[in-house]
């Protein structure tokens, strides 16, 4: 097998292919330009689109040409889902967002060199095209009976789908000729949900132009109970910042569960096999040190943050917990981890609260007796030095950057409260 899949299927990221051996002996040739699509249907790309990202990374080591396409078209319709029909942004809020993410991929892929990678937006080529030529260039080639066979389609046949969802795929296909024409590109990569639209791009550039071209699908990841990787309860993971603070982002790698955590070190870890496999007998036979854990979670925030905001959030986790002092965090460190623990908001007059009040006002406990049981035990503390009287306000001077202050209960329950005034 070809060098670039065989680590790409160690990696667990090969689920489907056009034929595997055609596509090992084209990328055997010589140098392939492949491309990836992301669509501006929100204004940060997250860690499903990650996921394509590292397969391009992965091409691209092993000599072939990445195309990151944002779809600035595609974006304005959007990809049909399963249960209902999605809603259209407007023009200039796609426009806006094809920036954002054409920013953000630019990041995560290199440029330089004879296989530098190019950005594309699908805008360019479908803004003068005219309804009448897309209908007999493009419309000709695809039966309406292999449409309507699409999984997508049919789970949307009883509830209804507009005809605008349901064109989705020849806007999609039209992308792969244009740049099997503009480019040479051989390859286009995805998740497995994708899957019907790659595979009728590979055969519009046969039909069109005689043209043989190649797919490759990606599997849906998942956490251990069968629900979407990527997803908190607070919602995505986002790759934006802004959306989801570096110390959040390394946050929730930390938490992944250990039947999975080798399986996401495979994917977006940057550590060797041997490596990877002396994380999983750690994993294995002394789980609470959650070495793979801090490796993942360290790898993929440096890779999407930099190491620098990496180094951050792990301070701010020290800190948190005890472990480093809090007053070396910053107010916007301090801002992202109150959002990201609840945001709780307090409005003091004069007279700064207790830490009774401040620990029921951020649910560490469930009533102020609690608290201030808490505090007689000697499990209370505020900023990390432990408290001993309950009702003593804190002081203006104890405030973190002025208006935060860190709760904590033990040693793993924490809360941080904004105190404004």
């Amino acid at each position: 097998m070809n060098l670039a899949l065989e680590e790409l299927s160690w990696r667990g990221l090969v689920a489907l292919s056009t034929d595997v051996e055609a596509l090992s002996a084209h990328l055997d040739a010589g140098q392939v330009t492949f491309y990836i699509g992301f669509d501006p249907t929100a204004p940060s790309i997250h860690m499903g689109n990650l996921v394509q990202m590292i397969v391009a990374r992965t091409l691209q080591k092993h000599g072939h040409r990445p195309i990151l396409l944002v779809g600035g078209s595609t974006g304005m319709i959007g990809d049909p889902k399963q249960t209902a029909e999605r809603v259209m942004n407007p023009k200039e809020t796609v426009t806006a967002w094809v920036e954002r993410i054409r920013a953000q991929v630019s990041g995560l892929i290199d440029f330089d060199g004879p296989n530098g990678a190019i950005v594309v937006n699908n805008y360019d080529w479908t803004a003068s095209l005219s309804t009448l030529d897309f209908l007999r260039d493009i419309g000709k080639h695809f039966s309406v009976n292999r449409m309507l066979d699409r999984e997508v389609v049919k789970a949307r046949l009883e509830t209804g789908i507009s005809y605008t969802e349901f064109s989705y795929v020849l806007l999609q296909s039209l992308d792969y000729l244009e740049l099997f024409r503009q480019h040479g590109c051989t390859l286009q990569h995805g998740g497995s949900d994708q899957w019907g639209n790659i595979t009728a791009g590979v055969d519009l550039i046969r039909r069109a132009e005689g043209g043989k071209a190649h797919g490759l699908a990606t599997p849906l990841l998942t956490k251990a109970d069968g629900t979407k990787f990527g997803k908190t309860e607070s919602g995505t993971v986002w790759l934006d910042a802004e959306m989801t603070s570096p110390y959040a982002f390394h946050q929730f790698f930390l938490n992944a569960e250990d039947v999975k955590v080798i399986e996401y070190l495979k994917i977006f870890g940057n550590r060797t096999r041997d490596e990877i496999a002396e994380l999983e007998r750690l994993t294995a036979e002394e789980p609470f040190r959650r070495a793979a854990q801090r490796a993942l979670a360290d790898d993929v925030t440096d890779l999407v943050h930099g190491r620098q905001e990496r180094e951050a959030a792990t301070a701010a986790a020290d800190a948190l917990f005890g472990r480093a002092e809090l007053g070396s965090l910053p107010a916007a460190t301090l801002a992202a981890v109150h959002k990201e623990l609840g945001g709780t908001v307090l409005v003091a007059g004069e007279t700064l609260p207790s830490i009774v009040d401040l620990l029921t006002a951020t649910g560490i406990v469930p009533s102020r007796s609690a608290g201030r049981r808490a505090v007689d035990e000697g499990g209370a503390y505020l900023n990390n030095d432990k408290v001993t009287d309950p009702d003593a306000p804190m002081g203006v001077e104890g405030l973190l950057a002025g208006r935060y202050a860190v709760v904590r209960r033990g040693r793993k329950t924490v809360g941080v409260v904004d105190v404004q005034r």
